[in-house]
């Protein structure tokens, strides 16, 4: 504190240096009486707590904030407050105090940075207003003989002080740690734009202020942590020595940073034990809050736990927001990863109005998480665990069983609605939950994981009728989708589920759904066993309606494993059956079944007029969807009797459809079997444009035989330019998918076109061993005209070694093959290669007789 006399004239003292509350009085002597000022208590205003040790990540957040705190920056001066918000455990304090610190050592704050707890979720020891102006008051060095009586003339005193302090130019920084309400925070708002208020709180307050929303970390984030905190006390390596099981874990503690920091204070304290113990101990889901449990206590005696961290927030939801809490412990009973509001409120068993309301309050207390526009909610793994906890201990109160009734019952009805649109054309229906085709599609993408759980925990809680009935109404979604393993493993336990109910006709309907998804992954023979077993349900139940649909199946499946004589008479059983019942819908898809099998057998004809005949069939009932079906079938028997512009123009007709149906699979198929048209029409670039995009769609839907035939087409539209060193990388990767698959006939196509590619760029042993390769295999499956292309093929290989005898030979083989088998297309070639050979070694005269023979045949072809 500084003084001064005043000028002759009158005496007057001018105090500055300070701010003061009351009257001032000047010390010295007033006749025998001398006055001394006591000393100001000592101001608290670099009482920072220390930043955590080892902090990693939130760089984009903590530059953000370094930029609101930075008095050079172009922040807007009215923007004095920040907020950083986010799930309890998520390292809110731990952010602030790091941006706090750098801030104070940077000098941006010279007036120095205040840091008071507001423990806004400790209901008996929540700090409000007043209080901590007077604790704030206290750190700014007024003592407690200075303060004013009254909690308002505190917070008067503080603004006061904090306004001397601007025009001072001390700027200063105050940092209010978990805040739980705005009310605790309002009167405390620096009214000077110079001064900073960095605010932490578990809830979106309804402050005007700078937002700041912390998530879950990332994963390399969450590793570095692991590992930095593992580093503090020692130089522990097993984050880096072990770093899958270090990536189990930081996934299994859901990237929450105080999860994180207690594993690691664990792992310290055991610096010899395997982190392979501590992911198992971590995955059983019952155990994981418990393990997240350091054993010690914080400076409110508290354990230092991630349960004890959710607790703070479940109870100042209990005491304030009871219907929120329930909804909160109900949450964890949907078994997807979100949760639309429809289905919260089914859940809830309350208008949906007033669920969104709870959710949304719930969204902002950081309990779940908002998403896709308001419309859906998350949770965070570990506060879902959390929540059931409590959910289970309140299972009574909350008649949790009902409320499981009343999800599971919301999802099967709305799929079954679902399902409808899938069946019908394009047009809007005119009333129901889904007015189009898309709306339906699009429900079922956003509940598929939900939809998929939902059967899981219906089969687990007996609840056997809707472990039944809700894979049916998913199946035709999942197909279309690509989602295989998905639809295997819940028709799985609706055929089960029958068995347990019982319900002979339900477990007939649903072991035949399970040959079809079966036979979607090419896993034939148990396709096979499963239709059997319907077929054989169906005729004890006399069901000629769903017998014929499963024989039309069944044909299909032996057709695949070349079983062609049964296949036949398959089909035309299911055709008999479907004409006597009246079933154009199935007879459709038993002609559509028949051509398939024809094709195989090389009645290429007969083929192409059951197609046009289930396409007909189709076209008058008016299912777009079987339509795109037929038009792909038909597109590929034409070209296997070399009618290939027709064909080209019979699939762009398939993509079409496929396209408008959002079909992926379909479309998949039609854009392989296009290219391949437009290859034998020698649009080579188109052809090449195709198989790139069915390649796209095929690793999209993770659909590995789908990408081993759009990498086999492309690399013979590749080897048509010239461009054989790519076509052979790409038949490469073909040929790895079609050994990982089993599906030896794949191979054998495959490599019999890796081996004509490396005959182009003289491998000329390596396209021997290739087509040998090719002979065995279709030997043992029985593929004959694929064995004499193989021995065309390796007689090529030895025309080009030099090695005539070889040559001739192995073409003379495949001819044999040829003409016992009727193949007139492939005698063709197989003339057409000997020939050649014959020229190459100068024997024209026997060449030209060959070559003739091939003109007479290929008259036939035309």
């Amino acid at each position: 504190m500084r003084w001064r006399r005043a000028p002759k004239g009158g005496n007057s003292n001018q105090v500055t240096g300070g701010s003061f509350y009351g009257p001032v009085i000047q010390a010295g002597n007033i006749g025998n009486v001398t006055l001394h000022v006591a000393e100001g208590a000592p101001a608290a205003v670099a009482g920072l707590p220390a930043s955590p040790p080892g902090f990693v990540g939130r760089d984009e957040h903590l530059q953000q904030l370094r930029y609101f705190l930075d008095p050079a920056s172009e922040f807007p001066a009215a923007s004095t407050i920040a907020v950083v918000v986010g799930m309890a455990g998520i390292g809110k304090t731990a952010l602030t105090l790091v941006a706090a610190r750098q801030a104070l050592d940077a000098g941006w704050f010279p007036g120095g940075v205040l840091f008071i707890d507001m423990c806004g979720y400790h209901a008996d020891k929540a700090v409000q207003a007043g209080v901590a102006a007077g604790q704030l008051l206290r750190a700014l060095g007024v003592r407690d003989t200075d303060l004013p009586p009254t909690e308002d003339e505190q917070l008067i005193l503080y603004r006061s002080i904090l306004e001397q302090y601007a025009r001072d130019g001390r700027r200063l920084l105050i940092v209010a740690d978990n805040v739980a309400t705005s009310g605790q925070l309002i009167p405390l708002l620096p009214a000077h734009s110079s001064h900073r208020l960095l605010v932490t709180s578990r809830h979106t307050l309804s402050l005007t202020a700078r937002y700041f929303e912390l998530d879950i970390l990332a994963e390399a984030e969450a590793l570095a942590l692991l590992r930095t905190a593992l580093h503090v006390a020692e130089h522990d390596l097993r984050v880096e020595i072990y770093p899958d099981q270090a990536i189990a874990i930081v996934e299994l503690c859901g990237y929450l940073p105080l999860a994180l920091q207690i594993i690691a204070a664990l792992m310290r304290a055991e610096p010899d034990r395997p982190l392979v113990e501590m992911a198992a101990e971590l995955t059983d889901a019952r155990d994981r809050l418990a393990v997240l449990d350091t054993g010690d206590a914080d400076e409110w005696g508290r354990p230092v736990a991630v349960r004890a961290a959710f607790d703070l927030s479940y109870h100042h939801l209990l005491s304030q927001r009871p219907e929120q809490a329930r909804i909160f412990r109900l949450m964890p009973l949907n078994p997807g990863t979100d949760i639309s509001t429809d289905a919260a409120a089914a859940l809830a068993g309350q208008p949906q109005a007033a669920v969104r309301r709870h959710l949304a309050a719930l969204a902002r207390a950081h309990l779940i998480t908002r998403g896709n526009e308001g419309r859906r909610w998350g949770m965070h793994d570990l506060l879902r665990l959390y929540a059931d906890e409590h959910g289970r201990d309140s299972s009574d109160a909350d008649d949790r069983e009902r409320a499981l009734d009343r999800l599971l019952d919301h999802y099967l009805v709305l799929a079954d609605k679902a399902d409808d649109c899938l069946l019908g054309p394009l047009a809007p229906a005119p009333q129901g939950t889904f007015r189009s085709r898309d709306k339906a599609l699009a429900w079922f993408d956003d509940e598929r994981l939900s939809l998929l759980g939902s059967v899981s925990v219906a089969y687990e809680t007996r609840r056997f009728k809707v472990a039944l009935d809700l894979p049916g109404c998913l199946n035709r979604y999942l197909r279309w989708r690509g989602y295989y393993s998905d639809r295997i493993t819940i028709d799985v336990l609706a055929v089960d589920a029958a068995r347990q109910l019982p319900d002979a006709s339900g477990e007939g309907i649903a072991l035949n759904n399970l040959g079809n998804a079966l036979g979607q992954v090419r896993d034939f023979d148990e396709a096979i066993h499963a239709y059997r077993g319907a077929l054989a349900i169906y005729r004890q139940l006399g069901d000629q309606y769903r017998a014929g649909l499963t024989l039309g199946n069944l044909a299909t499946a032996l057709a695949e494993v070349r079983r062609f004589d049964e296949a036949v008479s398959a089909c035309e059983e299911a055709l008999v059956i479907c004409r006597h019942t009246g079933d154009q819908h199935g007879e459709a898809q038993a002609l559509n079944n028949l051509g398939i099998v024809l094709r195989e057998v090389r009645r290429f004809e007969e083929a192409i007029a059951a197609h046009r005949q289930a396409l007909d069939l189709w076209r008058h009932l008016g299912d777009l969807f079987h339509q795109g079906m037929a038009w792909n079938n038909l597109g590929l028997a034409l070209s296997d009797s070399r009618s290939f512009q027709e064909a080209v123009e019979v699939q762009q007709q398939a993509l079409e459809i496929s396209q408008k149906m959002q079909d992926r699979y379909g479309e998949q198929s039609a854009l392989n079997n296009l290219g391949s048209a437009l290859l034998r029409v020698r649009n080579y670039a188109e052809s090449i444009a195709a198989h790139q995009k069915a390649l796209e769609i095929s690793r999209q839907l993770e659909d590995q035989d789908g990408e081993r035939s759009a990498l086999n087409n492309l690399g013979l539209a590749l080897a048509a330019v010239g461009d054989f060193d790519e076509a052979i990388s790409i038949y490469e990767q073909a040929l790895n998918i079609s050994r990982q698959l089993g599906k030896q006939d794949g191979e054998a196509e495959v490599l019999n076109n890796l081996g004509l590619a490396l005959i182009e760029v003289a491998l000329y042993d390596q396209a021997k061993a290739a087509f040998r390769d090719v002979i065995t295999i279709c030997r043992h499956l029985g593929m004959q005209h694929r064995e004499a292309a193989a021995l065309s093929s390796l007689g090529q290989t030895f025309t080009r070694m030099g090695l005539l005898d070889e040559a001739i030979a192995a073409h003379q083989k495949g001819l044999e093959i040829c003409r016992d088998i009727g193949d007139k297309e492939g005698e063709f070639a197989t003339l057409i290669h000997l020939g050649d050979a014959l020229r190459a070694f100068g024997r024209s005269v026997e060449a030209e007789a060959i070559y003739q023979q091939a003109i007479t045949i290929s008259d036939t072809l035309e």
